[in-house]
């Protein structure tokens, strides 16, 4: 559908519009220049929110309301073919101020709005990537769970028996082995999602080019498949409590204080570095080293009392370092959470995942321009 609005560009120059989605603040689509006056602009037929900035444009400076100019503002209410048009005199700089209040509400309630209404594609596209992780192998799906155990007995290979690494209270291997696997557990969903993160956006180039793809769930994907080889890893750690305790621990329901928050805080992440990483290849490579630093910070495989005193107050407010901690209470130290430190990592969680989406959001419209 079409509007007609009246702009004058000053002399000698033209005048062109743009639409955006008012949701996503993507351009999808742009008129053709001319001398200004009586100007036709389309409007989608689509339901939806929509804003049209009229403005003028130069060959060499580029759009006038990048530089500070006023322009035509042109918001359209689109339903059922139908279109509420609204028309004011503006600049960008008051645009956006008068913008701020409802772009914080919106990035409080989008998150979760992209989440729900995309939650079958989620779990297609979870299902999908698992299965097609391990396709043509011989193992097929068993490498879902040998992958994780096979981690495992590596690390306690190298930490149990050859550096015959203990923790206190249990100074057998089997108190390690239940101390260490119970660390990996958080771990694992943490550093399988955050480590493809970089590059996802790059391996679905194909899905980022088509307008209609919601690419916010791809980093989603990760989180969740992450969260599905862990949930492996934990019905693996349970047989082995079971045999070496004989018993497991009532306050273990109380994982999802732990795991919810993990969730969230390795889904702001992935955000954050799948964003980034289109833009900065590099650290598609230098990720792998950052997730074995933090790895080797974290007391996973060594007791907290290895680490020395000045590192202690930095070290224990990372996120991953709290998670581990309170695993370790819920199963090992038959104790409930902590709900002090609960709520810290909740604070951490969320943070993060406001973070994480709102720099997704902000550099997901240069994708195509980078691919």
């Amino acid at each position: 559908m079409t509007t007609i609005v009246q702009f004058e560009p000053g002399a000698g120059r033209n005048a062109g519009w743009q639409v955006f989605e008012t949701g996503s603040g993507l351009c999808i689509e742009e008129g053709p220049w001319g001398p200004g006056g009586k100007l036709e602009v389309t409007i989608p037929e689509d339901d939806g929110e929509y804003r049209v900035l009229v403005s003028s444009i130069d060959t060499e400076r580029g759009w006038g309301y990048d530089r500070g100019e006023t322009f035509l503002l042109v918001e359209a209410s689109v339903k059922g073919g139908r279109a509420e048009i609204r028309q004011r005199e503006t600049t960008m700089r008051r645009l956006r101020w008068q913008m701020l209040p409802r772009q914080a509400m919106q990035l409080l309630v989008e998150p979760w709005q992209v989440l729900i209404r995309n939650r079958g594609l989620i779990a297609a596209m979870v299902e999908r990537d698992i299965r097609g992780r391990y396709r043509g192998s011989f193992g097929n799906m068993i490498w879902t769970v040998l992958n994780p155990l096979l981690l495992m007995i590596t690390y306690f290979f190298v930490f149990g028996i050859v550096l015959q690494t203990r923790f206190p209270g249990d100074e057998g291997q089997a108190g390690f082995v239940l101390y260490f696997l119970c660390g990996m557990l958080p771990w694992l969903a943490f550093s399988e999602a955050v480590g493809r993160a970089p590059g996802v956006i790059w391996e679905h180039r194909n899905f980022v080019k088509k307008l209609v793809f919601p690419v916010e769930i791809l980093p989603v994907n990760l989180t969740i498949s992450g969260l599905c080889t862990s949930g492996l890893a934990l019905i693996v750690y349970l047989f082995f409590q079971m045999a070496v305790r004989e018993t497991i621990p009532l306050e273990a329901f109380w994982l999802p204080v732990y795991v919810i928050p993990q969730l969230l805080l390795t889904m702001g992440i992935a955000w954050l570095f799948a964003a980034i990483g289109v833009y900065l290849r590099d650290l598609i490579q230098v990720n792998g080293f950052l997730l074995t630093l933090v790895f080797f910070l974290t007391p996973i495989c060594y007791p907290q009392a290895s680490l020395p005193e000045w590192a202690w107050p930095v070290l224990q407010r990372s996120p991953i370092f709290k998670i581990v901690a309170g695993y370790r209470k819920l199963f090992l130290e038959n104790s409930g959470p902590a709900w002090q430190e609960v709520a810290r990592i909740w604070v951490y969680a969320l943070f993060f995942f406001y973070l994480g989406y709102a720099v997704f959001r902000k550099l997901r419209k240069g994708f195509v321009d980078v691919m």
